[in-house]
């Protein structure tokens, strides 16, 4: 879906819209940065190096670049080659190059793959405060607690379609589950 949204892959029916405007395909870029899972950019090259050419193409600071490597935990790693960090620390490349980006929208697939609690609280409190700087962030998560733990608004999909839309308190009104989990409200729509 995510790679649908970012016109990567064609849609059949239905649009993008942004700001209550439909956006073609030819535009997202503009506005969007999709994030895949998996996915490691430039590996043979060292994760400073691959930090410096992002900032020097969204003309971003040194102090910039500093807390962003601060905040995604990449201070350890800055040396090594990217094919050489593990699945969290290649997570933490890939959100370091999405906040160093202008883009107002990130899609993110699978942001806390990779992470254990700790790190996950850790990254969730990173995209939470870029969040109340104003930027939108989509995630796609199959970890529904992690979800929970850091998103206001939930699409939840099963078979291809949405089975409930809205934040907790709006599908736990719809389900009656007036204290149940993400988890819960998902297993009642399915």
């Amino acid at each position: 879906m995510l790679e649908a949204i970012a016109g990567i892959l064609p849609i059949d029916k239905g649009n993008v819209r942004w700001h209550g405007k439909p956006l073609p395909p030819s535009r997202r870029r503009e506005a969007m940065l999709y994030l895949p899972d998996g996915v490691r950019p430039y590996q043979d090259q060292p994760v400073a190096r691959l930090l410096t050419f992002f900032a020097n193409v969204y003309r971003r600071s040194t102090n910039e670049v500093e807390d962003t490597v601060e905040s995604a935990g990449l201070t350890p790693v800055l040396y090594k080659r990217v094919h050489a960090l593990s699945k969290g620390y290649g997570r933490r490349l890939m959100l370091a190059l999405g906040l160093l980006t202008p883009h107002p929208l990130l899609l993110m697939d699978e942001p806390f793959d990779g992470f254990d609690l700790r790190q996950i609280r850790d990254v969730a409190g990173v995209l939470r405060r870029e969040a109340a700087k104003g930027r939108t962030l989509v995630f796609a998560i199959h970890q529904l607690m992690d979800a929970e733990r850091v998103c206001d608004r939930f699409i939840l999909l099963a078979d291809g379609r949405v089975r409930g839309a809205g934040t907790l308190n709006d599908l736990r009104m719809r389900t009656g589950l007036t204290s149940g989990g993400l988890e819960d409200i998902f297993l009642a729509l399915t």
